[in-house]
């Protein structure tokens, strides 16, 4: 099985090089016996920078080397991540936030272990990096929720297999919660692949906003939409 993985991008200049390089390193492989047929493939989706973004990350492919291919597509999210994927030629979608970083073997824990475990879908445990003590504690808590609930969330890096995103209809495109969306979707098709191995994930929005104010602003979010809120609403909320 090849894997592609898809970045959503929006004004990430300061970011994006840092994500690529990790997601290069994660899924490289020395056992294989064509390379190229191997490599990993990664599809930039920019919603419309008006920062160096693009010129950035075309600069990375070129000094890197590597299998990066830029697009551009309507904004928001859901719309990128669906263009990415209606145009990646992997058997499994790695959907990767901008600002969020793959362990090393990523590529081949996700393979073998959706293989293995005849699953086909799953996410990564995350860690919040960040100065703030309590990141610790709603890392754990993000991770810990997951495996009770088999919703995973877009910051631990969702993977799924490329036919069963098709049969689900991808992300549906609304303006939050959309990995909650489609968690819900995959949940039937089969238990997801928590992978214990830790994605980094920027804590700048923790820690801007003040900890305890996002921990009450997520949860009451969440809480909303588990009731019937739509996501309209609740992104006006959310801003």
């Amino acid at each position: 099985m090849q894997l592609s993985i898809i970045v959503p991008v929006f004004n990430e200049v300061a970011a994006i090089c840092r994500t690529l390089a990790f997601a290069v390193a994660a899924t490289a492989t020395d056992d294989a016996d064509d390379a190229d047929d191997a490599e990993t493939e990664i599809i930039v989706v920019d919603g419309g920078s008006s920062d160096a973004t693009r010129a950035v990350v075309e600069a990375f492919a070129m000094q890197e080397r590597c299998r990066i291919t830029v697009i551009e597509s309507q904004r928001g999210r859901a719309n990128q991540m669906n263009a990415g994927a209606a145009m990646a030629a992997g058997d499994v979608l790695l959907f990767l936030h901008a600002d969020t970083l793959l362990p090393v073997g990523a590529g081949q824990a996700i393979i073998h272990g959706l293989r293995e475990k005849s699953l086909v879908w799953g996410r990564f445990d995350v860690h919040i990096e960040g100065h703030a003590r309590m990141l610790k504690v709603v890392a754990f808590c993000m991770n810990l929720r997951s495996r009770l609930t088999g919703i995973a969330t877009g910051d631990q890096a969702i993977f799924v297999m490329r036919q069963t995103f098709v049969d689900a209809d991808g992300f549906s495109v609304q303006p939050l919660m959309e990995d909650i969306a489609l968690s819900r979707i995959l949940k039937r098709r089969s238990a997801p692949l928590c992978l214990p191995d830790k994605v980094i994930t920027s804590g700048r929005r923790w820690e801007s906003n003040g900890v305890w104010r996002t921990i009450l602003l997520m949860w009451t979010l969440r809480l909303q939409y588990w009731l019937g809120a739509s996501p309209e609403r609740l992104k006006r909320a959310y801003r």
